[in-house]
């Protein structure tokens, strides 16, 4: 584990949109700054995400300073969307929580984001992370809270356990839809240098400042079987992963983190296993 180190970064503004791979991250305790912090609800305030609306991949969303986003998509004109600054927020339902945001000030986003997707549609921004939501209760600790991932601050995967997955699914009944590449997973943090699954068995770790506690494995849903660049769905990794990984009726891939401390993390930071 000595050569552990991370190897790429992902920041995703808008749930379930493109994202970007800076060089390095500011770590919040609620996840990676920026990250995931937008989100877009339908007419009775449920997410909307890929599992949905798997177009939703070909859009992307670049972070402004300050926060707000600039948004592109096929077909559509680039839209740069500020922060709101209107304090009036509205229900969020996210899985089981509900959770209170703020709308885009501007209606031209909640319009853009319709056009594209041709359903109703509005762009919603958590503006107080820190308070909104707490993580599961089952992995949490007092005052740990999430942004609008889907459960936990951060992602980590690792390259290893992905080379081994692809060759998994090159054995398997669907081999011509491999290799799959990383952004099938959406993490927010990729470490290289370990062997295949070890990250299994890590219960907190340090990625070169800031340290880490491991709350769970990642359970993986349909957006795993989306082609990123495509929008197109098959049947992999969820058919190799349900033969090899399913862990408590889940099938997994990747570790959930809670970060133990802040800082700002760098492509290339060592990453030392604690326990």
């Amino acid at each position: 584990m000595g050569n552990a180190h991370l190897h790429a970064i992902h920041v995703h503004p808008v749930k379930a949109v493109r994202g970007q791979a800076p060089r390095e991250a500011v770590v919040d305790p609620w996840g990676l700054a920026g990250d995931r912090r937008w989100v877009l609800i339908d007419d009775g305030g449920k997410v909307v995400t890929q599992r949905q609306q798997p177009r939703l991949a070909q859009a992307a969303a670049e972070l402004l300073p300050g926060g707000g986003v600039r948004l592109s998509a096929p077909g559509m004109e680039p839209l740069t969307v500020p922060v709101p600054r209107s304090v009036g927020t509205v229900p969020v339902q996210i899985f089981r929580d509900k959770v209170e945001a703020v709308p885009a000030d501007d209606e031209s986003a909640h319009a853009w984001c319709s056009a594209y997707l041709g359903i109703g549609a509005r762009l919603v921004f958590m503006d107080d992370p820190a308070t909104r939501r707490p993580v599961d209760p089952e992995y949490a600790r007092p005052g740990d809270t999430v942004s609008f991932a889907d459960g936990f601050p951060l992602l980590l995967t690792t390259t290893a356990s992905l080379d081994a997955l692809n060759a998994l699914i090159a054995q398997g009944d669907h081999a011509d839809e491999g290799p799959l590449p990383m952004n099938r997973f959406r993490p927010n943090v990729v470490v290289t240098g370990t062997e295949a699954w070890a990250e299994d068995d890590w219960s907190r770790l340090a990625v070169g400042e800031v340290t880490f506690r491991v709350a769970k494995p990642c359970g993986r849903c349909v957006v795993t079987t989306t082609d990123q660049g495509t929008s197109e769905r098959g049947r992999e990794p969820l058919h190799s992963l349900g033969r090899h990984r399913r862990l408590g009726g889940k099938l997994v891939f990747g570790q959930n983190l809670v970060p133990l401390s802040r800082g700002t993390i760098r492509v290339g930071d060592p990453v030392r296993i604690l326990e």
